[in-house]
């Protein structure tokens, strides 16, 4: 039996219809992903479904005393007070007992309960709690209620990947109805049992987790597209039979005439798929093999330490995921690496020929005092993009932002909005090295893989830092680990490869060390034995090396496959081609031998 149900719902905030005779069932128990573009309504459907809104048509039924808890996507920024009285106001209008020394007695115990429940301190102050901790205040606050019905907006956004996966774990054990609106791929498929979509004022009910519906969405739109094409070539073809002239008119059936006008009815009534975003980044020159060259690197702020004796290395090409708890220093690494910091120790060299766009996660490049057109266009009519010229309100098209919206200020625009914005200015121009802070949030998962596939075919370099675990997984060649005290580690992959790497590292660590009896059993000789052996002097000099040969075979091979990429070079004598092939594939080889030797010596290191 449905706890939630809503009838033949209608609404419209003075454009076209947010919801459309949509209707909904809620089943207890269920866990609901509510899947849509920006701007489709999904925010407006959860506080519907709270009770904050009205449609304008319709009807909304609850089961009686069914008790909901709902989390805004924004953190109210005027909330003070410790956590104890933060967490019991969420008991506000609920009755827990008859008489008052009971029912107060009740409401401390509840509170101190949840709090503890979710690894709060009852005397911190919320407004000096970090974003992830105030979630999660605002959480127990919810909680507290003992709510059947718990409706979350966004609720991993600005939360750093422990975070996300306690919020993962807590979700998936808390065991009541959970109806959420997100934007993190990974979270969808590990935590919701059932999909809604909401497309063009239409609710879709998917009945399946996240990857079924990925695929079943793929196979209907395919299908759509194709009845879509059918029914206006049909129209297309009704419409030059109308407009035959007199021969047809004299022989003209009425009844085709009344099922031509059916047609053009269906189509006015047809909502187009709102466009897609068109992205296009503006290559530059190609940089030096080598892009960025750290060593030893030390830097505090405050008396906290964000890196101690970090070393890092970054050729042409690769694509560096970095990650950690909010507060570690992850975008204090990227102003060291850029420059606009200067190590307190060690060294930070970039490499040549480097031209940069940098994506803050504040986004203080776009000026407030300006329009969309002028952030972008900057006194410019036209941008040139990969050597096109292109008129600046056709770019903005592009990433979705209509004629009629250009001039306007920008202070009106949501959070995905000033997001596409800063991405339209930053592709109109030339780079070659990418840095990006933060570029997911706000922004709805058909934009975000547009992104994605995007960024993987750049040919150039890029610095990411994300809490989006699949964006990671699928884009970076490897990852960067700050813990927050100075340590920063770097993994080879993605997300997921460096959890492996993490629970290998931990079972290795855990059989290393034997039962108390083993200990006593075992010679010193046997303990020396188990570990790898240190590096000699030799081999500490041979690792020093091993970049330095590894960039030079690398630049032997490029020079080799361009001169091949010449139809002459096949003109040549046959002899002469031999040799060079021959010449490639033997620099292949060696480096690969060469990469090896470099990845044992730096597990060893």
């Amino acid at each position: 039996m449905a706890i939630i149900s809503l009838k033949n719902i209608s609404l419209t905030f003075g454009g076209p219809a947010l919801l459309l005779d949509a209707d909904l069932q809620v089943e207890r128990g269920e866990r609901i992903g509510l899947l849509g573009r920006n701007g489709a309504g999904k925010s407006t459907l959860l506080k519907l479904v709270y009770g904050e809104i009205n449609p304008d048509s319709g009807e909304v039924s609850r089961q009686q005393q069914l008790r909901m808890a709902y989390l805004p996507q924004e953190v109210p920024q005027d909330l003070q007070g410790d956590l104890h009285s933060i967490v019991m106001s969420g008991l506000d209008g609920v009755f827990l007992a008859e008489h008052t020394e009971d029912e107060s007695w009740q409401r401390q115990i509840a509170a101190d309960q949840v709090i503890d429940r979710l690894g709060l301190a009852a005397d911190d102050r919320f407004e000096l709690l970090s974003a992830g901790m105030k979630r999660r205040a605002l959480l127990a606050r919810g909680l507290v209620r003992e709510p059947d019905v718990l409706l979350l907006d966004e609720p991993t956004n600005h939360l750093d990947i422990d975070a996300i996966d306690w919020m993962e774990t807590f979700l998936k054990r808390w065991g009541g109805t959970l109806l959420f609106v997100t934007h993190d791929r990974m979270f969808l498929d590990r935590v919701a049992t059932r999909i809604i979509e909401l497309d063009r004022g239409t609710l879709f009910d998917w009945h399946c987790d996240y990857a079924t519906f990925r695929q079943r969405r793929e196979a209907v739109e395919e299908a759509r597209s194709e009845q879509d094409a059918e029914f206006d070539k049909k129209l297309a073809q009704e419409e030059a039979w109308i407009r035959r002239g007199v021969e047809a008119r004299r022989t003209r059936n009425e009844g085709r005439v009344r099922a031509l006008q059916r047609l053009r009815q269906i189509r006015r009534d047809r909502r187009e798929q709102p466009g897609r975003v068109k992205v296009e980044i503006q290559k530059a020159r190609r940089s030096g093999q080598l892009v960025l060259e750290a060593e030893h690197v030390g830097f505090q702020y405050d008396g906290q330490p964000i890196l101690n004796d970090f070393s890092l290395t970054i050729q042409r090409g690769d694509r560096v995921g970095i990650v950690g708890p909010n507060g570690s220093g992850k975008t204090t690494l990227l102003r060291l690496l850029l420059g606009e910091l200067k190590p307190q120790s060690g060294m930070i060299r970039l490499g040549t020929n480097l031209e940069i766009a940098y994506f803050d996660q504040l986004r203080v490049q776009l000026d407030e005092s300006k329009s969309i057109l002028d952030n972008v266009g900057q006194g410019r009519d036209f941008v040139t993009i990969n050597g096109r010229p292109r008129n600046v309100i056709g770019y903005l098209d592009d990433f979705l932002f209509p004629k009629e919206l250009i001039h306007a200020p920008i202070l009106s625009l949501s959070g995905g909005e000033r997001n596409r914005l800063l991405l339209a200015r930053l592709f109109a121009m030339p780079a070659n090295l990418i840095i990006l802070d933060e570029p997911t949030n706000d922004l709805d998962i058909e934009t975000l893989e547009i992104l994605e596939n995007l960024l993987l075919d750049f040919q150039g370099t890029i610095l990411l830092v994300s809490h989006d675990r699949a964006f990671l997984n699928n884009l970076v060649t490897s990852t960067i680990v700050l813990d927050g005290n100075g340590s920063a580690r770097e993994y080879v992959g993605g997300y997921d490869d460096w959890q492996k790497d993490t629970a290998a590292q931990a079972e290795a660590q855990k059989e290393a060390v034997p039962p108390p009896a083993a200990v006593k059993k075992n010679t010193p000789a046997t303990a020396t034995a188990e570990k790898p052996a240190r590096l000699t002097y030799q081999e500490k000099r041979e690792l020093e090396t091993l970049p330095a040969r590894i960039a030079a075979l690398e630049s032997e091979i490029e020079r080799l496959h361009g001169m091949m990429e010449d139809p002459a070079f096949f003109l040549r004598d046959v002899a002469a081609v031999q040799m060079d092939t021959d010449r490639l594939q033997q620099l292949e080889n060696e480096l690969s031998q060469v990469f090896e030797r470099w990845m044992a010596l730096e597990q060893r290191a």
